[in-house]
């Protein structure tokens, strides 16, 4: 994605990357602890499912960015199967809450 600013061609895919990499990796932390809290670690299943779901489509993406965008969100779902996982162990050391209703 190119622009012009002041005279001079900018390009802000790079940005654009960074900024979408930066809200995912934000989002899929929330989702993350609040996937654990209610449903415990067996969301894992949901995030290796989506995580797959993104990769296929974005192989299909004609525009660099989208495909880009959604390689991204699927990776970073596929790690968060660990974090996931991690969850769990750092919810019983008590650095996260547990839900009342198990356990």
């Amino acid at each position: 994605m190119e622009f012009e600013l002041f005279g001079h061609m900018i390009n802000a895919s790079g940005m654009i990357a960074g900024a979408a990499c930066f809200l995912i990796i934000m989002v899929s932390r929330w989702t993350c602890i609040v996937g654990e809290y209610y449903f415990t670690k067996i969301v894992w299943i949901a995030f290796l499912v989506f995580g797959l779901i993104c990769i296929a489509f974005s192989f299909f993406m004609i525009n660099i960015m989208y495909s880009s965008v959604i390689a991204m969100l699927g990776f970073t779902y596929l790690w968060g199967i660990n974090e996931v996982i991690e969850q769990e162990e750092r919810v019983k050391k008590g650095w996260f809450p547990m839900n009342p209703k198990r356990k």
